[in-house]
């Protein structure tokens, strides 16, 4: 009896979980939206960095274009920049630095976007 209770009560504290977590507030969606965006970015990033052990992947086709056309628009002028060292292209590592720098300032425990999504709850 006890586990039929607990599994009809399950999808129901889901639903309010869920409810709680998804923001209420243009600030609460641009947080929620902005960490997704550089997250999603960052992992781009790392797929880049593991990709640079197999030269031989074309990431102009198929499946690694996804790779590819978000990530080679800021690496191109940023290896013009910074030269590889020792063959390696070491730009992809740049961009994986600064993407965590921008989104630990803006949406990290102690960001930008974060203390004013704060401030706008203790004042509401």
């Amino acid at each position: 009896m006890t586990a039929l209770f607990a599994a009809s009560a399950q999808p129901a504290l889901q639903t309010l979980a869920l409810a709680q977590l998804l923001p209420g507030s243009a600030l609460g969606w641009l947080h929620l939206s902005l960490g997704l965006v550089l997250a999603l970015w960052t992992l781009l990033f790392l797929f880049r960095i593991v990709l640079t052990w197999y030269p031989q992947v074309d990431l102009q086709r198929g499946v690694m274009r996804l790779i590819g056309a978000p990530t080679e628009p800021l690496l191109a002028p940023t290896r013009r920049l910074i030269q590889p060292i020792g063959g390696v292209d070491v730009t992809p590592v740049v961009w994986v630095g600064l993407i965590s720098l921008v989104r630990e300032l803006l949406v990290g425990q102690q960001g930008l976007i974060s203390q004013l999504l704060i401030h706008a709850q203790v004042a509401a």
